[in-house]
């Protein structure tokens, strides 16, 4: 049985397939649109995983949306007429939004796809984030927490998995939300809402928490787990610009920060206003998580939702909240709710039965040796050849070793906002003024924003203080940052962060055995098994997918080599752009019936 599931039209749009249970294909629209955080119909993504699988839409026995729109446009409209007349702009442009695209998802898929309506099934957001992680974790009971901006109308949930069945119990609704008061102080920050909430977590360790006090005045939080606002100091529910009410900034007592200073200005006040707001979002996910652990006993716990992006508050989960094990899935954002959607109907709703969790992230595309070769070949770009994979890592580790920073292309790319070594920018993490160079010369970001470890799995413990590493999951997918070893800090001083902390990646021989072997090497030459990783973008861009983003995006940055499978290109004094054909639609009127190279 094949079931898609579809994710669109809030942002990062997606697809995913799976075949009687298993996960054959998901990615984000973005990745082959090329454009940062792809709301839009993904027409692209839909065509690789058809292709992946080797389908066509005929074969597919179920179409599965993530939520429901008419009960979440019956939310937006009760909130608008409750906050009439503030909320009036927001009534227009929903009015405007939803009346003419957003409700119509069910004619809109049946159009671009040319199936039968009666294959396309709708599920509940939350529920649609509860089962991208209890469906594919390891087990067989669990407490499963879900927590966001918002859904239809829950903001939050916590229920029980068990089998192929999830019970919803308790939810938050809007406009109480977890997600929305983390945005709202990334706003406050200076960042960009549903974009900087990265970066707000970035500076956290550079502050003090000394505003914990005037935000628990904002956040409301209950002896079993239970949270609300005081809307007075808000305004995302009833404004479509302003996230904060006036109140906001009073009761903080300083204006927000300008966002255009980016790093230019990182302000004491503003560092020590992002450590008290990630104290608070601790504590409130460490108290439901533990409330529910409790209350059902369980020692397994499932997290989702934009929340569990959270990787410092999912650490100081795994560790205070009582559970013995903790799944979060690779993409635990709207996008992973492609997946949550068509599991939940494969699972839930049919009852089939469960084939094992998802262990690995690598479900987007690749390219083979003869497609990588035949790029380089019809652009004329200089470039080595080593097919010995042996001699293939010993020259990465010489280059590593040298100083050189590589782009890293190699393998399916990854499912979720994190390049865990399929597309990643690697350089050597003994190195510290790797922070500066990578940031300031290669990615174009903020210069106190840090990187990730990428470490052999079985070598873990030597360095990160996660205990069982080989066991944990989240890890897996760069979704825990914990404590650098300390007599290990000033060995790896370009991922340790300035509170001594590193947002690791554990990587298994199982599961990407090339990056594996690649690190493996790398420490045996330098008795370090850990290579620093970052996403393979520049700001504001997606991760590359195809060699022509690959190569694109290592021309414009001061990247030094390129890593193409088995390929080596290095940097030439005169830049050269490639276009990019990978994808080219066929198009019947207004559907997408195929795609060829």
């Amino acid at each position: 049985m094949n079931i898609l599931g579809l994710s669109f039209y809030y942002h990062d749009s997606a697809a995913a397939l799976i075949s009687d249970g298993v996960v054959i294909a998901a990615a984000e629209e973005e990745r082959f649109s090329r454009v940062k955080h792809d709301s839009g119909f993904p027409r692209l993504a839909i065509q690789f995983c058809l292709q992946r699988a080797g389908i066509t839409i005929h074969d597919v026995d179920h179409i599965v949306f993530y939520e429901k729109p008419f009960v979440k446009f019956e939310r937006l409209l009760l909130t608008s007429f409750a906050t009439f007349p503030r909320s009036h702009r927001v009534f227009t442009e929903s009015m405007r939004r939803w009346v003419t695209d957003k409700l119509w998802i069910k004619p809109l898929i049946k159009d671009q796809l040319k199936i039968d309506p009666k294959k396309i099934l709708f599920c509940d957001h939350h529920m649609s984030h509860a089962a991208a992680s209890f469906f594919c974790s390891p087990f067989d009971e669990s407490v499963v927490i879900t927590v966001d901006g918002a859904g239809e109308w829950s903001t939050g949930t916590v229920g029980m998995g068990r089998g192929t069945k999830i019970d919803i119990e308790r939810e938050a609704r809007f406009p109480h939300s977890l997600g929305l008061l983390y945005s709202a102080f990334t706003a406050y920050c200076g960042f960009e809402v549903n974009e900087g909430e990265y970066k707000l977590m970035g500076m956290a360790p550079y502050g003090e928490p000394k505003y914990v006090d005037k935000i628990k005045k904002m956040v409301h939080i209950g002896s079993d787990g239970s949270y609300w606002l005081d809307l007075d100091y808000f305004a995302f529910h009833y404004s479509p610009d302003n996230t904060l009410a006036p109140k906001f900034s009073a009761h903080m007592g300083k204006p927000p920060r300008d966002p255009a200073l980016g790093d230019k200005s990182l302000d004491p006040y503003y560092c020590d206003v992002a450590a008290s707001i990630q104290a608070v979002i601790e504590e409130i996910m460490i108290g439901l998580a533990s409330a529910a652990q409790k209350r059902t006993g369980s020692k397994n716990l499932c997290l989702s939702g934009g929340v569990a992006l959270n990787s410092v508050a999912n650490a100081k989960i795994l560790r205070d909240a009582g559970f013995d094990q903790v799944y979060i899935p690779p993409a635990p954002g709207d996008d992973g709710g492609a997946i949550g959607a068509a599991m939940w109907a494969y699972h839930h709703l049919l009852g089939k039965p469960r084939v094992g969790p998802l262990g690995h992230a690598y479900l987007g595309s690749e390219y083979s040796e003869s497609q990588i070769g035949d790029f380089l070949k019809e652009h004329d770009l200089k470039h080595t050849f080593i097919d010995d994979d042996e001699k293939f890592f010993d020259r990465v580790v010489d280059d590593l070793q040298g100083g050189k920073v590589g782009g890293w292309m190699r393998g399916r790319f990854e499912w979720g906002p994190r390049a865990l070594g399929a597309r990643s920018i690697i350089a050597d993490p003994r190195r510290n003024e790797m922070k500066e160079i990578v940031n300031a010369k290669i990615k174009f970001r903020e210069a106190f924003r840090p990187f990730a470890p990428s470490v052999l799995a079985e070598r873990c413990e030597e360095y990160f203080e996660l205990p069982n590493a080989m066991e944990q999951y989240p890890a897996r997918f760069m979704l825990y940052v914990v404590p650098v070893v300390e007599d290990k800090r000033e060995v790896i001083p370009a991922i340790t962060h300035v509170d001594g902390s590193g947002r690791l990646q554990t990587v298994r021989k199982d599961t990407n055995p090339s990056y594996h072997r690649m690190i493996e090497k790398f420490g045996e030459a330098t008795g370090v098994p850990v290579v620093l990783n970052t996403s393979f973008n520049l700001k504001g861009e997606p991760i590359v997918e195809t060699p022509a983003n690959a190569f694109n995006t290592f021309t414009r940055s001061e990247m030094d080599v390129l890593y193409l499978g088995n390929f080596i290109v290095e940097k030439e004094a005169k830049k050269k752009i490639v276009e990019d054909s990978r994808f080219v639609l066929r198009h019947q009127g207004d559907s997408v019936v195929g795609m060829v190279s």
